[in-house]
């Protein structure tokens, strides 16, 4: 069993398989302002113990001083501990006036006189100006990796490295794991993305996960792209009801628990609406609900919800408003996660489809990132509501160009009709899965009591 060194960050531990390998060396890389101090810190302030302190050496292009001063702006920086737990030292003038070879002679006397159990050089790639040559750069790396190998310490190395350095500099070769940091831009949008490069004899969430710099440090959201989970879960054997009592009866008797459900239509429909009867029925009968939208603030959402004679106050309503200006769509599913968690919801409403799809831009990640959210609620029987507009106001061409209604248990189609001189509101059952279901084109309204439902089209037709 390896042991771990943990950064604090449950999410990023997982993305580790439960941390950074313990008595290692770890290579932390990126451009500068990406955060590598930062990440640095993080496991320092996190692991270092009186008697095993960590010492934090600082080279030639970051001042300990100017380390500490923006370090003090953190929320895990923690002032009592310089000079105890953590220990700051400045090797920029004794690697000026005798090169590498004094730098390892001071790491020496340093080590000698606090037994540090974790070792930062920050930054690491400075150092390689330093060298005569290549020979002696390696020469180099082969003595320090050798000094702490026997020291039994966790090392972080730190420098303004990228992934094409790999193949030539002899530093990723030497390192146990490998930590990227970058900025990915996609049209107006920049992400900032943590990778995992190398993790010697261990397994690791593989691919670009998403991270914010914070008072708190780096946040990270690891990419959401779950397995198959064969194991068995329990499900309740009881339908839920939508809220709308002939759009039950359609359904064959409401909606299974944990099942998806996908509402399309064109704008103004009345898509939003229905997920609102959904929510706020589930929060009469005491089931918790959650209404994530990118459309509309609180503001604009009570005055709608009021106009049919419900509150956003209500008990078990809880509201996550975002706008789809600068949203990330992993960050934005773990808030999603974790509020579900604190409240104990059963329902949830996502509206809608389209302002995440646009957060992202890739149909095949957008796909696999909505089967991993489907898979997570189900197994926690908690049902899914998801808006989807289309562009067709009155014959339906396609329901959605990314596969989401094969993702859903339940698929509404939502139209207008024409009906002479008139328009017509139409509703369809075009799926449900595991149940029967009516799939006629039902007429309804949008009256102060909500969604009611009418005759079918075709008899309005006939009259």
């Amino acid at each position: 069993m390896i042991a771990r060194l943990s950064s604090g960050q449950p999410r990023l531990d997982a993305i580790l398989h439960g941390g950074l390998p313990a008595n290692a060396i770890n290579l932390i890389i990126g451009a500068p302002g990406s955060g590598k101090t930062i990440l640095t810190e993080q496991y320092i302030f996190h692991n270092a113990t009186l008697d095993r302190p960590a010492l934090y050496l600082s080279t030639v292009s970051e001042p300990f001083d100017k380390v500490i001063r923006y370090g003090q702006s953190l929320e895990f920086f923690d002032a009592k501990a310089i000079g105890k737990r953590v220990l700051y030292e400045d090797l920029g003038a004794v690697l000026r006036d005798h090169g590498l070879p004094g730098v390892l002679s001071q790491i020496d006397d340093l080590v000698k006189e606090h037994h540090p159990g974790l070792v930062a050089i920050d930054s690491f790639k400075a150092l390689r100006a330093f060298a005569a040559d290549q020979t002696e750069f390696r020469r180099f790396l082969h003595d320090l990796a050798g000094r702490l190998t026997a020291l039994a310490a966790s090392s972080f190395w730190v420098g303004e490295y990228d992934a094409s350095d790999s193949t030539s500099a002899p530093e990723f070769a030497v390192a146990d794991a490998v930590v990227a940091l970058r900025t990915s831009r996609m049209a107006e949008r920049q992400t900032r993305i943590l990778e995992i490069l190398k993790l010697r004899g261990s397994g690791f969430a593989a691919g670009e996960h998403a991270y914010r710099i914070s008072a708190s440090g780096l946040d990270v959201f690891p990419r959401l792209a779950d397995l198959l989970d064969g194991s068995d879960y329990p499900l309740s054997p009881l339908r839920q009801s939508t809220g709308v009592e002939a759009l039950d009866e359609l359904l064959g008797d409401g909606y299974w628990p944990g099942s998806t459900t996908l509402v399309c239509g064109p704008s103004g429909v009345g898509k939003t609406l229905i997920g609102l009867h959904f929510i706020f029925q589930g929060a009469k009968r005491g089931q918790a609900g959650v209404i994530a939208t990118l459309q509309e603030n609180r503001t604009q959402l009570s005055r709608i919800v009021q106009g049919f004679g419900w509150s956003l106050d209500s008990e078990g309503v809880h509201l996550m408003a975002r706008s789809p200006v600068d949203v990330n769509i992993d960050e934005w599913v773990y808030e999603l996660l974790d509020l579900i968690e604190k409240t104990g919801a059963k329902r949830v409403v996502i509206d809608s489809l389209a302002d995440l799809y646009f957060t992202i831009g890739d149909p095949v990640r957008f796909r696999e990132w909505m089967y991993s959210l489907s898979q997570r609620l189900v197994r926690k029987g908690v049902s899914l509501f998801m808006t989807l507009e289309v562009p067709d106001l009155f014959e339906l061409v396609r329901i959605s160009e990314h596969g989401m209604s094969h993702l859903s248990d339940n698929v509404l189609l939502l139209q207008y009709v024409r009906s002479g001189t008139h328009v017509t509101r139409a509703l369809t059952v075009l799926k449900t899965r595991a149940s029967r279901h009516e799939p006629e084109v039902r007429s309804y309204e949008i009256s102060e009591e909500g969604i009611v439902l009418g005759p079918p089209v075709a008899q309005l037709a006939a009259t």
